[in-house]
C-alpha cells in the first residue's frame, strides 16, 4: 500500500477505517506502519481500526504463549502503535486436533443437519465442549495469553481465523466453555461467502449461539483468485471446479460486461447477514484485498450500487446463472480439504467422477 492508494482509502470520499494484515503477508506490517507514520497528522490513530495476526508466518505454526505475545508485541513496533483493535490466531485448523471426517472436504451444511456428521466433527450439542488433544490444548493456551494481552491493553479483541467452518465452530464453542475463558470478540472466514460457496450464512447462528461470538468477519470474496481474472496455479480447488469457475467467466461476461469477478465482490459485499434476509444491515463485514487505486475505487463503486435498496435485481439474476453453474457441475457449496490432504480430496472426487489437481512435484 503506498500513499496513492492510501490515500483516496482515508479521505472523506470513501471514508475507509479498518485494515487488515498479519506476519503471514511478508512485509506487510512494516509498509503498513511506515505508511500511516506518514499519515499520522492526517489520520490519527484513533480513526482507524488494525487487524492483526499471530501464530503463523509461512509455512511455519507456533502457537505458544510466549510466541504469541512476542509475534504481537512484533506487530505493534513495526506498525507503530500502541495497540491493536483485533489480533486473531491465523489458520487454527492446522493446529486444531484433527476432529473431522474422512474426506473432510465437500459440503459443510452435513456437519449442521446431519447427527453423524456433526459427531465426527465434535459438534454434538447434547455434551459439553472439551479438548480433544494437544492441539485443542494449545490453542486454548494461545487464546488464554491473548486476553491476557487484551486486560493489558495492548489488543482489544481476541479472536481466531480459518477455512472449515465446522472447525470454526468446535474451537469457537470449546473457547466459551472453557471456564477460565472468555468467548471469543471475533471469528474471521474465509471463501465462504462467494458466489461458488455461501455455507457460511448456515455456520452465523450456530457461531452466535454456540460460540457466543461477539462478531463475524468474512474475507476472500472471490475464493483466493478462483473467481478472479486470473486463478493461481497452487488454487486448491479440484480442477473440474476450477472448469465449471472458467465456464460461468464466460457465461457472465456475455450478458454482464463488468464480470465475474465485479458481479461476485457485489454478492459478498451485500451479505452475509445474520439477521433475516430483509434486514438492510449487512453486520458480516467483508475483508478485501486491494492492490491498486483502481482496486479501490471499484469495490467501492460496487458497494454504493449494492447499498441502494431496490437496484439489485440484475446482479441477483446474474447471480442465479453464475451460481446455477457450479450447481450443474456438482461444485457449489464444495469445500477444499484444509490442511490440504491431496489423498482425502482424491477420495471424495473421484467417488464423484471428477477430476482432481495433481499433486505438486517434489
Amino acid at each position: 500500500m503506498d500513499r496513492d492508494i492510501a490515500n483516496p482509502i482515508f479521505s472523506d470520499r470513501y471514508g475507509i477505517r479498518f485494515i487488515d494484515t498479519s506476519p503471514h503477508y511478508g512485509q506487510s506490517e512494516s509498509v503498513l506502519g511506515a505508511l500511516l507514520q506518514r499519515l499520522s497528522t492526517e489520520f490519527p490513530r484513533s480513526s482507524y481500526k488494525l487487524m492483526s495476526k499471530c501464530g503463523r508466518e509461512g509455512k511455519e505454526f507456533d502457537y505458544s504463549p510466549e510466541n504469541v505475545r512476542a509475534s504481537v508485541m512484533r506487530s505493534l513496533k513495526r506498525i507503530g502503535t500502541s495497540y491493536l483493535d483485533f489480533v486473531l490466531l491465523h489458520d487454527i485448523e492446522f493446529v486444531a486436533s484433527p476432529v473431522w471426517p474422512i474426506p473432510y472436504c465437500g459440503d459443510f451444511e452435513r456437519a449442521l443437519v446431519d447427527p453423524r456428521t456433526r459427531g465426527e466433527w465434535g459438534l454434538d450439542w447434547e455434551k459439553p465442549a472439551r479438548p480433544w488433544g494437544k492441539g485443542d490444548d494449545t490453542i486454548l493456551a494461545a487464546i488464554n495469553e491473548l486476553q491476557k494481552m487484551k486486560e493489558e491493553g495492548l489488543v482489544r479483541a481476541v479472536g481466531i481465523s480459518g477455512y472449515p467452518l465446522p472447525t470454526l465452530l468446535r474451537i469457537g464453542r470449546l473457547i466459551a466453555q472453557t471456564p477460565y475463558l472468555r468467548p471469543l470478540d471475533c471469528i474471521l472466514s474465509y471463501s465462504h461467502t462467494t458466489l461458488q460457496n455461501n455455507r457460511l450464512e448456515m455456520y452465523l447462528g450456530p457461531l452466535l449461539t454456540h460460540g457466543q461470538v461477539r462478531q463475524i468477519f468474512t474475507a476472500s470474496p472471490l475464493s483466493m483468485g478462483l473467481l478472479g481474472p486470473n486463478r493461481p496455479s497452487w488454487h486448491p480447488a479440484p480442477l473440474d471446479m476450477v472448469e465449471a469457475s472458467r465456464v460461468a467467466q464466460t457465461s457472465i461476461s456475455a450478458t454482464f460486461p463488468e464480470g465475474l469477478p465485479n458481479l461476485a465482490l457485489g454478492f459478498c459485499l451485500r451479505r452475509p447477514k445474520s439477521h433475516a434476509e430483509t434486514s438492510p444491515y449487512n453486520d458480516v463485514p467483508t475483508v478485501v484485498g486491494l492492490s491498486t487505486v483502481n482496486e479501490v475505487h471499484e469495490v467501492m463503486s460496487i458497494w454504493r450500487e449494492v447499498s441502494i435498496p431496490g437496484t439489485n435485481t440484475m446482479r441477483k439474476s446474474k447471480e442465479d446463472v453464475a451460481r446455477s453453474i457450479f450447481q450443474a457441475a456438482g461444485w457449489v457449496n464444495w469445500s477444499w480439504s484444509s490442511p490440504p490432504n491431496a489423498d482425502f480430496d482424491r477420495l471424495a472426487v473421484d467417488q464423484l467422477g471428477r477430476r482432481l489437481r495433481a499433486p505438486p512435484k517434489q
